[in-house]
This record gives C-alpha cells, structure tokens and sequence, in this order.
C-alpha cells in the first residue's frame, strides 16, 4: 500500500518564512531572501525522512479571484498582502522543486486547499494513505480514517509535529471532521473575514453543532418551533441570519471536485531529482548544508558532512598546547555558565574548553577543571605571539581576567567580523554556521545524536575518564562545545575575505579589534556609585512625587490612578474637556508627545509630564541602579557592546550609564552618585558638534567649512544666512532655530518636524529649510546623491568603510523608503563620528598602557570620554586625552575637544 504526501506549499513556505526570520534572514549573495525557501526544505527532507513516501505533490494558491470571492465580495478582505521578501520566493521554492522532480499543482479560480482536498479524496479511493502537510487547521474537515493532517507547531522553540486523523479530530473538537465545517458556518473565522452568524462565537457554535449536528438540522428545529436549548438573543440573531450562516459554511468548506482531470495520482510518484541542476540551484542559493547532505557534485569536490571534523576527547592538555605553539593560533571556545551570583559582575563557572586545529581538521575538548585551565592555557592566552580566535570575546577577556589571565593578541572575534559585514543583523554562531558554511548546527548534532556517533564516527564520547574536580558535560554538550570551536576556524576565512571585500580590514583589524580589549577593560574597571547619596536622592524624589500626586489630584477634582492611561484618559478628556487629540481602540492616548500638545491647555499637563519624568527616573535610575552597585568594590560595571548599533556607536547595558537624563534637575542630580574614588578625578571631553563637522568634511560644503575654518559659530551663521542678517545680530531664539536645522538635517527633519519642533507654521518651516539648503548647497547636493547612490548600490559606507545595508530603499512601502532614505543620510555621518570616537578610545588606552600614568578609561556616552585619573596625574591626562581625540582623523575642518576635570560626574558636566 502507497503512501501519498500533500503539501499546502503556502502555509508551509509561510511559516517557514516566518521561522527563520527571528534571528535574522537568509541571503544570497546579491541580497535575494531564501530564509523560506531553506525552511521549506528543512520541513520537506524531515517529513520525508519520517513518512518515507511514495507519491508527493506541492499545491500553491494563484494569484486572481476565486469561486468563493464571486460569491462573496469581502472574502479575505482583510488579509494583509503577502511580504515582498517572501513573495520574491515564491518563484524560487517552484524552481527549485521542479528540478526535484516534485510535481506542483496550481488550478485558477481554485485555492490550494481545494487541490490538498480533491487528491486527498482521490488517493483515498485509490487505496493510499494519504498525509496533507499543512499549517492550517481549516485542513481538518479533510480528515478520515486514511487521511491524516501533518501539522507543525512550535513548543519550547523547537518544531514538532502533530498529526489529526478522525479520530483525533473528534477526540479534540468532539465534533466529527465535516462538522468542523458546520461549526464555522456559525462562528465565521475572521482571519477569511468569513462572517458567520453575529455573536456567535467559538464556544456556542461547537455547542450547538455538538447538539444538533448540522446547520440543516439546526434550521430545521427552528422552523418547526423546537431547538428548545437555544433561546434568547442567540435564537434571534441564528434565525435572522440564516443565509450568513449557509454562506458562511460553504465559503468554509473546501472543494474536493476541482476538476483535474489532466493529472494522475501516477504523475505524483517520486522521481530521481535532476541532480546536476539541483546542486546548481542550492550552489546559487548558498544551501551548502543540503549539498554535502545529499552529495551533490556539479563536476567539483563536495565534503562529506560526517567528516567535517574529527572530535578527540582524550587528548592531554600538553599534546593540545604544544599544537597551539606550533601553529601561533589558538582556535578556542570556552564553556561557561551564565549564571550571575550579583548583578552587574561576570562571576561565571568554568566549565570545559575546546580548541580547534585548523592543519588537522581536529577539535579538542579538555576535559580540565578551572585550576588546571589556569595552570595550563595561562601562558598561551597571554602570550602576544599566539593569535587568539574566537566568538563574543569581550565576554572571554573578562572572564579570563577575572581568572587572572590578561588575554593578549585578540586577532578574530567572528561576531564583530559578521558584525563588519552586516551591522544590521545581531548573530550567533548557529546563524553564521548556516549562513557561511552551509551547516545547521542543531539538525547536525540532533543527525549525531540519532547515528550514536561522533562527527567522524570513530570514538565514544561517553567514556573518557575526565579529571575527579572538572565539569562532567552530557555527550550533547561535548559535541556542541567543539563544532563551536570548529565554526569559529573556519568562519575566520569566510568573513575575512568578505571584509577584505568591502575594503573593510583596516576598521576590523585596526579599529574593532582593539576596541574589545578596552571596552572590556572599561567594564572591569567600573565606576564608583555612592549607595548612601543615590538612596537620600531615592528618598527626595518619593517626597517629591507625593507633592506631585496630591497637586495632580487637586486640578483633578478627584484621585485616581495617575499611571491608568484609561483613568488618566477619562479625567483629562471626558472631566477636564481637553481636545482629543488621538483616541484608540482602547480609549484615549496619552502618550508624550499627546500631552506636549496638550500644555497650554491646562496646567493639569505640566505635572503630569514632571510625575511620569520622576517616576521613571526613581525606577530605572535610582531603585534600578542600587542593585548594581557592587558589594565588592561599591562601584558599577556597565557592559558596553561595540555589535548592537546599525551605525556603529557604542551601546550600554546592565545599566545603561548612556542614557541618564540631564534635561531635569533630578537627572543631573543621579549624576553625582558617581564620584571618583580618594584622590582620584574624572576627566570629561567632548567631541564639540562632531557630527557637523564631518558633515562640512564629506559634503564640502563652503560655508560650512568656512565658519569651522574661522572659529565662527556654526548656528549663529546658519541664521545669519538664512535670514539674510549680519550674524552679530542673530538673537538667541533665532540661533536656537537654525541649530534645529543643522542638527536635523541629515536626520531628513520635515517641514511637519520642524513646524512641530520650533511652534511655527508648516509654510515658515518649509521655507526656512529651502533657504537653508539654497545657502548650504554642498549639504543639498550631498544628501540628494547619497540617496541615490544607496539606491544604486544598496548601502551606505562611513569613512572607514563602515557598511550598512539599506534594503529599506527597494520597499513598495512609502514610508519605507523614506526611513531608508534618511537612513542613508545620516549613517555617513553618525557612523563616522563613532568611528573617529573609537579610533580616540584606542590611541588613549595605548597611550595610557604606554605612559606611567595612574589612569583608566571609565566611561564612553556618544560624543563623550571619561578617565578616572589619579589627581596628580590630571593635568597630563587632560592634555594626552585632548591630543588622541583631536587627532583621530585628519578633516578638511578641525576636531575640537572641550575637557572638564572635577571630583564627580555632575561636576565635569
């Protein structure tokens, strides 16, 4: 007896789509989207591999009307059109099966369920059994005794299957499959815009068809008076819809009489693949792993899957060291709990170690305890004559550090190396496994784990005898621990040659790398937080927003819960009278920007704006920074992350120092908190309107550069050129327009943005940004051909050819493209300011290691750099750390830096 697999080709692509997007979406080379394509066939090879059957077929919906529209205007009305990225697929996955030898089957006027339903009643006549493979539970009411719905789910974030006979079906719903129709003829189904019978719904409509069986049977008590369990408002509303209800049942009901006459259930049998234009496919589409997989050739040496490596688990750790000095590279992956015993410091357990021999094509896993690490690998970390390779290696240095190891010669974190590549994405090494190398790292080890072998198959992992104090791992995590040490070796070559492909070695090799190395010194030299001041702070802020409560509750006329938008909402707009400025489907909105429009309405507004400020504060900065404070060392080490911003800028987590609000006294005042330890101070520089001056640099544009050249106030002559008015005549409200302009220029700042911003009309607006780009026309021209050249190319680069991909601009959305196109100007210009930061951070941290100075590096927030110095020290130090940031880059304009030097933060600011 034959097997017959269906495949409902769109809910699989589409949740394949879908799948495979989380983390980031697969690409060609030339940016074409597979991630569907990819998880189509996952789901495919697993199913086959699992069902084993003989007969297979993949239906797809046509484009245009069908049937059930004719009969119903509003029919998938409401159904969002499918995604360009996963529309551009959709030609693909038909390809690549036809060369497969898998036969699509697609019928105008017809829905692939309706395909799925009529050869499912077909092969079931023909004695086969059939599956439908399918992520749609309208499939349901296909199920019998021979036909069973394959159906994906996702739990615990991993996809298992469940499958839904008849008996299942009813077991489930208490409802045979059919009836699965006759149930949504009352309830509808929203996601079809099937309307059903109104207020009716899921729980009352499988109660009533439980009952009476069908909707037939149903009208027909009605009408004779019965159907006594029915009563009230729902009788009413059933009986005056009854034609809702019977259109609603066969808009439901899938068609199993498409006329296909043209195809035999023979045309299904399974066929050899074309092979040679299915390797030429997958080699197209990157899909390595599904080349080694099923030994493709097109005439080129494939590698065998199984001997991507060989693991050897009994190797002594001298044997392993003596590998590692022979070849200068250590290709390592360090397992390591990530449990935190406080907040704030990386108290990590180690747990094993495996190392990679790229000569050998073998990956050691050191069955070695935390003392033994030490003793053995200590020397081989810090020397600066082995490269180190490896991934999130900030993490590592830390770690390391707090071991006691200075780790030296950090050459390859593959993170910051994809990071280079492709700053839109944030990786792990799974993704870059797959992307790079073509290997599913989890279908891998899961094809090991099924073999109960190694990855070359020649050793146990189970039995090696490990050292009486190491970590014992479970085979999974051995295995896993030395793939990782294995992608890392072999990512090195990959995403090298990709940088050195986009003209980007210099910013990995002399730019990033070093940078990890200070930021993770930054993180363990931390800052020191006074928990006695930052409480008494805490404490004033409570007495404060007590005071705000109670004046919110007089203008009020009432109390209530100020936090409550739809309490909030319901004084302000319905008690208060206040215009209405946006309503939702949950009440009115309050949100920020609501209420700054509401100000000159009622004072009402101002506090409330102060209580939200004060709230927030008290919660992120002072309840949530007091636990951060270490007990150790009473200071806070903030992680700082060179890979999560699209422009390169540097970010702050675990808290965030970068975002301490100064607009308010409260704000500022969270700053003094952070004092400078007993003789000791902080320096403060900052970079003077650093974005504007690369602007004046990439655009050269004249006038810019002049007043940069000439020590003029740049806002002071945008106003002076705009308005037409000698620039020592420029009030400071009109100073405060211009700067507006300059600072939201390149950001693409609207007439309605700037009319908003500085309270004028949007015809003012728009005039005044005209005038200011007719006087600045180097920024004119420079914004409109960086637009169209992203276009063309489809990125931006900074002046370290810092790349950032811009698909954005190729959106059928408008506003899309608008994003895109202001992506496109301001990336040139924000990327190269945090380029030129991190390049200063680098030559001060050399200088300092270089110098006899008793000074760190502490903190970094955009344009800004902290050092905590010995007091001594500080005049010598505020001019070394001028120097390095004044000379990071050589412009057409100079680098200006303004340094302060006090006992706490708030001081120097």
């Amino acid at each position: 007896m034959g097997k017959l697999l269906l495949i409902d080709g769109n809910s699989i692509m589409n949740r394949a789509f879908y799948g495979i997007m989380s983390s980031k979406m697969l690409t060609t080379k030339d940016g074409t989207y597979t991630n569907a394509v990819y998880g189509f066939l996952a789901i495919l090879f697993k199913v086959e591999d699992e069902l084993k059957p003989d007969h297979i077929a993949v239906t797809f919906d046509l484009k245009g009307p069908t049937a059930r529209h004719e009969m119903y205007d509003g029919y998938k009305a409401n159904r969002k059109g499918m995604p360009n990225e996963l529309a551009a697929q959709m030609p693909i996955i038909k390809d690549v099966l036809s060369k497969m030898n898998i036969k699509i089957i697609e019928k105008q006027g017809y829905e692939g369920d309706d395909i799925l339903g009529t050869f499912a009643r077909i092969g079931e006549q023909q004695g086969l059994d059939v599956v439908i493979l399918s992520g749609d539970r309208d499939t349901f009411q296909l199920a019998t005794d021979k036909v069973t719905i394959h159906i994906p789910r996702t739990k615990a974030g991993k996809t298992e299957v469940d499958d839904f006979d008849r008996a299942k079906v009813v077991e489930t719903y208490e409802v045979e499959p059919k009836q699965l129709i006759e149930v949504k003829g009352l309830m509808g189904d929203s996601s079809d815009n099937i309307p059903g019978v109104p207020g009716v719904g899921e729980k009352t409509a499988y109660k009533i068809i439980q009952e009476y069986k069908s909707i037939d049977n149903l009208y027909a008590e009605l009408e004779k008076g019965e159907a006594a369990t029915i009563k009230g408002k729902i009788r009413e509303r059933i009986i005056e819809n009854k034609e809702l209800a019977y259109l609603s049942r066969t808009l439901g009901e899938i068609n199993c009489s498409v006329p296909v006459d043209d195809i035999k259930v023979s045309d299904l049998e399974l066929k050899e693949w074309n092979k040679s234009a299915v390797f030429d496919i997958f080699k197209e589409l990157n899909f390595k792993r599904f080349i080694e997989r099923f030994g493709l050739s097109g005439g080129e040496e494939v590698k065998d899957q199984s001997t991507l490596f060989e693991l050897v688990e009994d190797a002594k750790a001298s044997d392993v060291i003596n590998i590692i000095k022979s070849s200068k590279e250590c290709i390592f992956y360090i397992y390591k709990n990530d449990d935190k015993t406080s907040k704030n410091i990386i108290k990590k357990k180690f747990k094993s170690l495996a190392i990679y021999d790229k000569t050998s094509h073998k990956s050691y896993y050191l069955n070695i305890s935390k003392d033994e690490f030490v003793a053995n690998f200590k020397e081989i970390f810090e020397s600066k004559e082995i490269a180190k390779l490896g991934f999130k290696l900030n993490d590592d240095y830390v770690f390391l550090k707090e071991m006691g190891i200075k780790a030296n010669n950090i050459s390859f974190d593959a993170e910051i190396a994809a990071y280079i590549i492709n700053p839109g994405n944030k990786y792990t090494l799974e993704d870059l496994a797959m992307e790079y190398l073509g290997i599913d790292v989890n279908e891998f080890l899961e094809d090991e784990k099924n073999d109960k072998k190694t990855v070359k198959g020649q050793m146990n992992l189970f039995d090696a005898m490990g050292t009486p104090d190491a970590e014992q791992l479970s085979d999974d995590e051995k295995s896993k621990i030395c793939m990782y040490a294995f992608i890392i070796g072999e990512l090195h070559e990959k995403l090298m040659a990709k940088i050195e492909e986009y003209n980007s070695t210099d910013l990995f090799n002399n730019i990033e790398m070093p940078l990890l190395e200070v930021l993770a010194e930054m993180q363990l030299a931390g800052m020191h937080a006074d928990k006695d001041e930052l409480t008494q702070i805490g404490a004033k802020l409570k007495v404060h927003l007590d005071e705000l409560t109670k004046d919110i509750y007089d203008l009020a006329g009432e109390e209530f819960n100020i936090n409550s938008t739809k309490q909030l909402g319901v004084i302000l707009f319905e008690k208060l009278q206040l215009p209405v400025k946006k309503k939702t489907k949950t009440g009115y909105s309050t949100d920020v920007d609501i209420l700054e429009k509401l100000k000159k309405y009622h004072p009402i507004i101002e506090k409330i704006l102060d209580y939200r400020s004060l709230m927030k504060l008290n919660s992120t900065y002072v309840e949530g920074l007091l636990p951060y404070i270490n007990e150790n060392d009473d200071r806070i080490h903030s992680f700082f992350h060179q890979t999560i911003t699209a422009t390169g800028r540097i970010s702050s987590t675990e808290p965030n120092l970068q975002n301490i609000p100064t607009r308010i006294d409260f704000g500022k005042q969270i700053r003094k908190v952070f004092k400078a330890r007993e003789g000791y101070v902080f320096i403060d520089a900052d970079y003077s309107q650093i974005e504007l001056r690369v602007l004046a640099h990439i655009s050269q544009d004249e006038n810019m550069m002049h007043a940069f050249l000439n020590g003029e106030d740049i806002h002071k002559q945008a106003a002076s050129k705009v308005l037409g008015i000698p620039i020592e005549e420029v009030t400071k409200e009109q100073r405060s327009s211009a700067k507006a302009v300059n600072f939201g220029i390149v950001y693409g700042i609207s007439d309605f943005g700037l009319a908003d911003q500085l309270g004028i009309s949007r015809k003012e607006a728009k005039n005044y940004i005209d005038q200011y780009l007719e006087k600045y026309s180097g920024i004119d021209k420079f914004m409109k051909d960086i637009v169209e050249q992203a276009k063309k190319d489809g990125y931006v680069e900074t002046l370290f050819h810092r790349r950032r991909l811009i698909p954005e601009l190729s959106s059928n959305n408008f506003m899309v493209r608008q994003f895109g196109a202001r992506v496109a100007m301001n990336t040139p210009i924000q990327g190269t300011a945090a380029d030129i930061m991190k390049i200063a951070m680098v030559s001060m941290y050399k200088a300092l290691q270089d110098s006899d100075y008793d000074a760190k590096i502490v903190l970094q927030i955009h344009d800004e750099l902290m050092i905590e110095c010995k007091k001594e020290d500080a005049e010598n130090v505020e001019k070394l750390l001028k120097e390095c940031m004044e000379s990071a880059i050589q412009m057409s304009v100079p680098l200006l830096v303004e340094a302060e030097v006090a006992d706490n933060w708030y001081e120097v600011k």
